[in-house]
């Protein structure tokens, strides 16, 4: 009796933790709540309010089918113009930062020393602490047509436009592309590097035939950042465009100042359609599997 009583009872062990499947469906029962409700039901009401219409007199939503906002973006010229722009001016924006970012990435993973490995770590996140407007508008002033740019090129500046818009777009989003290409060949193996060094290929070929190939699905998960962030934003293109128009402002002129919020939706189906058309582009090369 006395040994019975000396016995340390146990306890059986919960459901969960011998259902490991069950705790991580716990674990991520929320943020998929969130993903499904918040967003991914935003985007649903948007879907659903680009076939309503506004009332011309009073300006109110109305809930009734029609496919008026659909067909106005495939016969006003003026929307395919905006939209092939925006197209261009995204990709243009994500090759400029490909074209930057990679030898940049290459030099700061395999040939800087630690010391300055950290310093341009630092250098490259830094701006990304910055305000967004503070870095729009200070693109505004060295652009502009008297401004820093002219007075070191004696005269030459490109002022407000469409390549004012490309290059601050391209600096703003330099950051996304650099940290996951940094982070691709940092993931490269030096022993592949001195393998094809030791069996006579030189720099050139090396990085082309071997790091590369290696690298591209980190290249491709930085040009989903700045492709898409390119085609959604609308603050830096009112701050240095001018007169340029790009789809985003299209959409904030309509929602905002047209009030027509139906319509708005309806613009907003073209850059969601140029995502996802790009997203199906990159996943056919293969990248997606590989980051």
């Amino acid at each position: 009796m006395a040994a019975d009583q000396g016995l340390v009872p146990t306890r059986s062990p919960g459901y969960l933790s011998t259902r490991p499947r069950a705790r991580l469906a716990l674990l991520l029962s929320v943020p998929l709540l969130w993903l499904v409700v918040m967003y991914l039901g935003s985007i649903a009401v948007m879907l659903v309010s680009a076939f309503w219409s506004v009332d011309d007199f009073t300006g109110a939503v109305v809930q009734t089918f029609t496919l008026d906002n659909i067909a106005r973006l495939f016969t006003d010229p003026l929307f395919g113009t905006v939209a092939l722009r925006t197209i261009l001016v995204a990709l243009g924006v994500t090759v400029i930062d490909v074209v930057i970012a990679v030898p940049m990435a290459l030099f700061m993973s395999k040939v800087a020393s630690p010391g300055a490995r950290v310093a341009l770590l630092v250098a490259v996140t830094t701006p990304l602490w910055a305000s967004y407007l503070v870095k729009a508008y200070a693109w505004r002033i060295l652009l502009a047509p008297n401004g820093p740019l002219a007075f070191v090129t004696g005269g030459y500046s490109p002022g407000y436009g469409l390549t004012a818009t490309v290059i601050t777009l391209a600096y703003l989003w330099l950051p996304y592309m650099i940290i996951p290409v940094y982070a691709g060949f940092d993931r490269v193996s030096d022993s592949l590097l001195e393998a094809s060094f030791d069996l006579g290929a030189g720099a050139w070929r090396t990085v082309r035939s071997i790091t590369l190939p290696l690298v591209f699905p980190a290249i491709a998960a930085g040009s989903i950042f700045t492709f898409s962030l390119t085609l959604g934003d609308y603050i830096a293109v009112g701050i240095v465009g001018g007169k340029t128009q790009l789809l985003a402002n299209l959409i904030y002129g309509q929602l905002v100042t047209a009030n027509n919020q139906p319509f708005a939706a309806a613009l907003s189906l073209i850059p969601l359609a140029a995502i996802i058309l790009y997203l199906f582009a990159i996943r056919r090369t293969g990248a997606l599997e590989n980051v």
